[in-house]
C-alpha cells in the first residue's frame, strides 16, 4: 500500500510534504491528516528545517474531507466530545498548524475544495496555479464550512456569494481577493514556490517564529480565532436542519454512493464533477 504522504527535502532547510492519494484527489481521511500533522511536528522540532511546503500528487491539491471514510474513528488527536464535534475537531487541527513555530506554505493546483481549502488556509503562505479551483460546494446541501475563513480573507461580499452558491473561484481570483499570495501558471508553480521557500528559509528560525506570530496575533486581536470557533458551532447547527439530515442520510461509506451524491449536489449547477465540456 503506497504511503499517503511523501516527504522530501528539495532545498537546504526546506521540507516538502506531498499528499499521495491521487486516485481520491487527495481527500483528507484521518490517516492522511495524521501523517500531515506528524510530519509538520517533526519539521518544527528539526533544527535543520526552516520552512515546510504542502502540495498534492496527481490532478488536485485536495478535494476535501474523505466522505467515504469513517472519520469518527482513529482521529489523529483528541477533541472534547459533545454534540456533533467534527467541526470543532478539524478547526482545532488547523489551529495546531497555525501555532507551529516554523512557516508552512500551501502549493495549490487543481481542485482545492471544502476541507482542502481549510488545509490551505491553515498554512502561512498560499501560492496557487492560475487555473486552480477553490470552493466550498457543501454549502449547497450540507452546511457552511467547518473553518469559516472566507469573510476574513475574501471579504463579506465574496464570502457571501461563495456560501450562497457553493461556486468556486479560480487561482487568479483567489490571489486578487486575498485567499492566496500569488497565482502562477500551473507549469511554473513548483519552481516559483521553491524560490519563495528558499527566501523564507534565509531568516533564522528563532526570529521567524516571532515574525509569524506577530501577524497571527494581529488577526486574533481583531477576533479571527474566536470567529472561527463560533463558525464551527454554526456548522454543527446546520447539520441539524432537515435538508442537511436528509442529504447526509443517503451517504454510505463506498465510493459509488459518494460520487452519486456529489453529482446530485452539483448537477443543477453544472460544475465540479458535473461540468460540461467547454464550460
Amino acid at each position: 500500500m503506497p504511503d499517503v504522504l511523501l516527504i522530501d527535502t528539495p532545498l537546504p532547510g526546506v521540507r516538502r510534504l506531498t499528499m499521495n492519494r491521487p486516485e481520491k484527489r487527495n481527500a483528507l481521511n484521518n490517516e492522511l491528516r495524521g501523517a500531515i500533522f506528524s510530519a509538520l511536528t517533526e519539521s518544527d522540532r528539526d533544527p535543520e528545517i526552516r520552512v515546510s511546503i504542502i502540495r498534492g500528487a496527481g490532478p488536485s491539491f485536495s478535494a476535501g474531507y474523505d466522505l467515504a471514510a469513517n472519520n469518527a474513528v482513529d482521529q489523529p488527536y483528541y477533541t472534547a466530545q459533545g454534540l456533533l464535534p467534527w467541526s470543532r475537531h478539524v478547526v482545532e487541527g488547523w489551529f495546531r498548524m497555525w501555532d507551529l513555530a516554523k512557516p508552512v506554505i500551501a502549493q495549490v493546483h487543481g481542485y482545492c475544495l471544502a476541507g482542502g481549502s481549510e488545509l490551505a488556509t491553515a498554512c502561512d503562505l498560499v501560492y496557487v496555479a492560475e487555473d486552480a479551483q477553490i470552493g466550498y460546494p457543501p454549502t449547497r446541501l450540507m452546511s457552511p464550512p467547518d473553518m469559516q475563513f472566507h469573510p476574513w480573507l475574501l471579504g463579506m461580499r465574496r464570502a457571501m456569494e461563495m456560501y450562497l452558491t457553493g461556486d468556486a473561484i479560480t487561482g487568479i481570483e483567489a490571489a486578487q481577493d486575498g485567499f492566496a499570495n500569488r497565482a502562477y501558471p500551473a507549469d511554473k508553480l513548483d519552481e516559483e514556490v521553491l524560490k519563495i521557500a528558499e527566501r523564507v528559509s534565509k531568516v533564522p528560525a528563532d526570529l521567524q517564529q516571532i515574525n509569524k506570530r506577530s501577524v497571527h496575533r494581529a488577526m486574533e486581536h481583531m477576533g479571527m480565532r474566536d470567529a472561527l470557533r463560533s463558525g464551527a458551532d454554526l456548522q454543527s447547527l446546520a447539520f441539524c436542519t432537515e435538508s442537511s439530515q436528509a442529504y447526509r442520510a443517503q451517504f454510505k461509506r463506498d465510493g459509488g454512493s459518494v460520487r452519486n451524491l456529489l453529482s446530485q449536489r452539483d448537477a443543477p449547477f453544472q460544475d465540479y464533477r458535473e461540468r460540461k465540456p467547454g464550460n
